[in-house]
């Protein structure tokens, strides 16, 4: 029952995380709160990109259409954390149930 209740919580996190995508192209194109300041500050210049990127500006170069480019941006983005976070819930569980079976108690669950 327990298990039910966690997810039936995931597919509503999730589904909600994958709905608000769809209005992340009428965020506002300004510089957020930290750019700003570095812009008004003038210290912009010395900023460095990071190490890498794996969605570029939130946008698909593949994707001609800059909106749906930025929607399937996020689903990515998305399904990426979700499948990271559920393999460490997963693996937690089972270090869990390990721990329990050694133990002399009941399994996961």
């Amino acid at each position: 029952m327990k298990l039910r209740y966690y997810l039936g919580l995931l597919v509503v996190g999730i589904g909600i995380a994958l709905l608000i995508t769809f209005f992340s192209p009428l965020a506002s194109s300004e510089p957020d709160g930290l750019e700003k300041v570095a812009e008004n500050e003038g210290f912009i210049a010395e900023a460095e990109d990071a190490p890498y990127e794996v969605i570029a500006d939130y946008v698909l170069p593949w994707v001609d259409n800059e909106d749906l480019a930025t929607i399937l941006a996020g689903i990515i983005g998305v399904l990426i954390v979700a499948t990271i976070a559920l393999t460490a819930a997963f693996v937690l569980w089972r270090l869990r149930g390990a721990q329990r079976s050694t133990a002399g108690g009941a399994g996961p669950g």
